[in-house]
This record gives C-alpha cells, structure tokens and sequence, in this order.
C-alpha cells in the first residue's frame, strides 16, 4: 500500500535491535484517516461479508482493529496482555514472547466473546517473528473459530513471522512489507 509506505519512508525511524519506530502515525499518535485507508485496503483484500468478529492484541493494535471493525460492521475483540481483576477464570490463554518488550506474556481473552461460531480477521499494527499472532492463533483454535485471514499493517519481511505464518497455510496479508531498514532508508517488498 504506497500510502502507508510514503508515510514510513517519510516519518518512520529505525532503533537498535531491529525495531521501527511508526508511533507517530500508527500507534502512539495515530493518524486516523491513515487507518480508514488501510480498513479499505484490508477490505479489498479479505472477504469481510461472514466474518463476525475483528480481533486484536492489546495495546498498539486496538487503533487500527477498531477503524476495520466499525469498517466492517463487527465487533472488535482484543487479546489482554494481563489478566485483570474484572475477568473471570473463563479464560482463553496462550504464553508467547513479546518481541517489543522482550519478555514472556500470558495473552488472555475471554470465552463470554470468543465461541466456535464466530469467523475470525484478525487486524494487527506490526508483525516481527510472529509470536504474538501464532498466540492468538492458538486462542482462536482452543475456542473453535474459524480464522478467515490475518492482516498486518506493518510486516518486517527481514524476520521470520510472516513467512513461518505463509508456510503453515494461512492467509496473511500485510500492507507493508519491510524487506530491509538501515541507515540509508527502507526497502519494501514489491506486492502483487
């Protein structure tokens, strides 16, 4: 997607560690009209007419979920990174490794919101080694659901989640593949 490429090239920043820094379009600050262009892209590339439910993982990918959701006309449903006081035992849970924070997670969701009858897309801002999807892969699968498609916003193609993701057979589409970032700028993959 050229737009939200223009818009990394021109604001996005590379950290040590491999990481992108897009937080002042996409998940600190967010620039909303960016987020309804790439509900649309991900609307031309998922079939949405069955799906029942748009769902994510706390925190930074609620502002894109929510613009697909309300695009879509679902509900969305966010994994929680911890376990709250006001959610039952009547968990759905899965242990990953955040890359972002370097540190072990115990992703969480409620079965009140999650059933063998819902179509899953799930929406997410950044895809990495793609441990936090193959979590939620997991909830999806322990509740019966039906995953119909992932969308990224964001894809680092230098790392290995997407591809590990692709090789298992599920339908992931990312707007923006990074195939290379250093100091003299990104490379994106060419796409379709």
């Amino acid at each position: 997607m050229k737009l939200l490429e223009d818009r990394i090239r021109a604001e996005g920043k590379i950290l040590p560690g491999d990481i992108i820094k897009v937080d002042g379009f996409l998940n600190h600050r967010v620039d909303v009209s960016l987020l309804r262009e790439c509900a649309k892209e991900f609307g031309r590339l998922f079939d949405t007419s069955a799906i029942t439910c748009v769902v994510t993982i706390e925190a930074s990918g609620i502002p894109i979920a929510t613009v697909c959701a309300e695009e879509f006309g679902v509900p969305l449903i966010y994994a929680k990174k911890a376990k709250s006081e006001n959610i039952s035992d009547n968990v759905y849970t899965s242990d990953i490794r955040s890359y972002t924070y370097n540190k072990p997670v115990t992703l969480t969701l409620s079965k009140e919101w999650l059933s063998k009858d819902d179509k899953v897309l799930v929406i997410d801002d950044f895809m990495a080694n793609g441990q936090a999807l193959s979590g939620l892969i997991d909830i999806i699968e322990q509740a019966g659901a039906e995953l119909v498609g992932i969308g990224i916003a964001i894809e680092k193609g230098f790392q290995p989640g997407g591809a590990n993701l692709r090789a298992k057979g599920y339908n992931l589409r990312s707007l923006a593949i990074i195939d290379k970032a250093d100091e003299s700028g990104f490379v994106f993959r060419s796409q379709e």
